[in-house]
C-alpha cells in the first residue's frame, strides 16, 4: 500500500531492538562507527577511538559497500547497522570504498562491547575558552553537557566552544534539553509542524546556566538531526556564532507505531523549524528504485552561494539563511590534502587498512616510550616505513618521503591517542584545525555576544 511517505520503514522485532539501541543506548556490540545514508550509499561519519573500527582504519567519508557477502545497494540504513552489530567476539566482513582509492577495502573486524559518551571530553583552551565535544544524543547528553559547563566554568570558562561537528543526531528530547541550557525561559526552542495541525511549540522552561558567556557552535556536513535543532535554535535566539560548514538537513518528525508480533514502523508526521522559520529538513533525492534518500549539502558552499538561499531573520534582526540543514555564520571550507599527499594515498589503494593497523600497531609499541610534547622524528618515520614492508604493504619510499606531513599527524594522532588519551590527541591538532581556530579568533576579538555576532556580520554578502 502507498503511504505517500518516502521516509517509511519497517522493523521487524530485531531491527526494532537494534534501531533503538543504536540511537538512543550508550553501549552496543560492534564495530564503533556512526553511518548515515547519503546520496543512497552507507557512508561513516565517525569512528569512535580506541574502538575495532578505529584500529582497522576506518575512516569518515569512507563507503560501505558490502557486509560479509551481502551488498549494501539499495539496503536500509537501519539494517546495514544491524548486520555491522552483534555480540561481542563475533567477526564481520567489512567492504569499503574510499575517495582517492581504487580498488575496494576489504577489513574482517572482531566486535567488541562499545561505550560512547555524549561528551568524550570537555577542557579549557587558551583565553578562557570551554571547549565541549558533543559526539552524540544519546539518553545522557543533557545531563553530561551540563556537567561539563559546570566543571569548565569553576575552571574559569568564560565562554564556550559547543563542537557538534560529526554529530548525526540521536535523541531529540535531549536536544530540547540542552538548548534549555543557553536560553532564557519562554524563549522559542524548535517547532513542529504536522498536517492539518497547529504547530508544537517548544520553550525553553528553565534558567540559563551560562548567564552572558559567549558561545560559538561548530558544524560540520555531518552534523544533523539533533544537531541542528541546536544549533538552529542558538543561532535564531542570537545566543551563539555558528561557524563551520552546512549542516546536513534532517528535519523529520518520525513515529514508531508498535504492529501486531513485535513489529514496528516508522512514519513522518511532521518537520521540525528553527525559531525563525527555517525548516531544517533538507532536499531529498529519488533513486531508481522509487526510494527518496536525504542529500546532503555542499559541504564547501562559499558564502556567493549561501547568499541565494531563502533569507529569514533572526530574534535580533540578523540574516539567517534557509533552505535545509543550517547554514553557518561563518563558512569555513574544508582542508585538502597536498598532491603528494593524494599520490600516496592512491599508492596504497586496497592496502590502507593494513598501512593504518600498522600505524596503530607502531603507535601501540611506542606509547610508553614518549612524553607530551614528542616530536615525531625520522627514526620513527623509518621505524614505520619498515615495518610497512614486513606487512607487505608495499609502497614506494618516495611517495612516502614525499607524503610526510601526513604521515607525520598520523603518527602523531595515533600515539598521542594511545598514550595520554583524546583530549590530548585533539590539543595537539587544534593548529591543523582551521574551523576551530577560526571560532577561536572570533572569541578572542568578540568581548561580547553582541560583538562576537556582529563581527560575522560584517564578513557576510550583501
Amino acid at each position: 500500500k502507498n503511504l505517500n511517505d518516502p521516509y517509511a520503514d519497517l522493523y521487524s522485532p530485531d531491527q526494532l531492538a537494534k534501531f533503538q539501541r543504536n540511537t538512543l543506548g550508550n553501549n552496543y556490540g560492534g564495530i564503533g562507527m556512526q553511518i548515515e545514508s547519503q546520496d543512497g550509499l552507507i557512508t561513516v561519519t565517525r569512528v569512535f577511538p580506541g574502538t575495532p573500527g578505529e584500529m582497522g582504519g576506518v575512516q569518515a567519508g569512507d563507503r560501505i559497500m558490502m557486509v560479509d557477502t551481502t551488498a549494501t545497494t539499495g539496503m536500509a540504513l537501519d539494517e546495514v547497522s544491524g548486520r555491522l552489530t552483534g555480540p561481542a567476539g563475533t567477526k564481520v566482513n567489512v567492504t569499503f570504498a574510499r575517495a582517492g582509492v581504487d580498488e575496494p577495502i576489504r577489513t574482517t573486524f572482531t566486535r567488541a562491547i562499545i561505550k560512547v559518551p555524549a561528551v568524550p571530553y570537555a577542557l579549557m583552551l587558551d583565553g578562557g575558552v570551554g571547549y565541549i565535544a558533543l559526539q552524540r544524543f544519546n539518553e545522557s547528553a543533557a545531563e553530561q553537557v551540563e556537567d561539563a559547563i559546570q566543571s569548565l566554568r569553576a575552571k574559569g570558562a568564560t565562554s564556550y566552544l559547543f563542537d557538534l561537528r560529526g554529530n548525526p543526531g540521536g535523541s531529540l528530547d535531549q536536544s530540547l534539553e540542552i538548548v534549555n541550557l543557553f536560553l532564557t525561559p519562554g524563549s522559542e526552542i524548535a517547532s513542529v509542524r504536522h498536517r492539518g495541525k497547529a504547530p508544537e511549540i517548544f520553550r525553553a522552561n528553565r534558567t540559563s546556566i551560562i548567564d552572558s558567556a559567549r558561545v560559538v557552535v561548530l558544524l560540520d556536513q555531518y552534523s544533523a538531526s539533533a544537531s541542528e535543532i541546536v544549533a538552529g535554535a542558538l543561532q535564531d535566539q542570537d545566543r551563539a556564532l555558528v561557524v563551520g560548514q552546512s549542516s546536513f538537513g534532517k528535519g523529520l518528525v518520525q513515529t514508531l507505531y508498535p504492529l501486531e508480533g513485535g513489529w514496528a514502523i516508522k512514519l513522518t508526521t511532521g518537520k521540525w523549524y528553527t525559531p525563525s522559520g527555517r525548516s531544517i529538513q533538507g532536499e531529498h533525492k529519488q533513486l531508481a528504485d522509487g526510494r527518496f534518500v536525504e542529500y546532503a549539502p555542499d559541504s564547501a558552499e562559499s558564502d556567493s552561494a549561501r547568499s541565494s538561499r531563502p533569507r529569514f531573520k533572526s530574534a535580533g534582526g540578523r540574516v539567517v539563511y534557509g533552505g535545509g540543514g543550517v547554514t553557518p555564520d561563518v563558512i569555513i571550507k574544508p582542508d585538502t590534502i597536498t598532491t603528494p599527499e593524494q599520490d600516496f594515498l592512491k599508492a596504497l589503494g586496497a592496502k590502507y587498512g593494513e598501512f593504518y593497523n600498522t600505524v596503530y600497531g607502531f603507535a601501540r609499541d611506542n606509547k610508553g616510550k614518549v612524553k607530551p610534547d614528542f616530536v615525531v622524528t625520522q627514526a620513527w618515520r623509518d621505524e614505520l616505513y619498515a615495518r610497512l614492508q614486513k606487512a607487505n604493504v608495499e609502497v614506494d619510499r618516495k611517495l612516502y618521503d614525499a607524503a610526510q606531513p601526513l604521515v607525520n599527524r598520523w603518527i602523531e594522532q595515533r600515539l598521542a591517542s594511545i598514550a595520554f588519551g583524546d583530549s590530548l590527541a585533539f590539543r595537539r591538532n587544534i593548529d591543523e584545525d582551521r574551523q576551530l581556530l577560526t571560532a577561536l579568533d572570533y572569541l578572542k576579538k568578540g568581548r561580547t555576544q553582541r560583538e562576537l555576532l556582529a563581527l560575522a556580520e560584517t564578513a557576510k554578502p550583501e
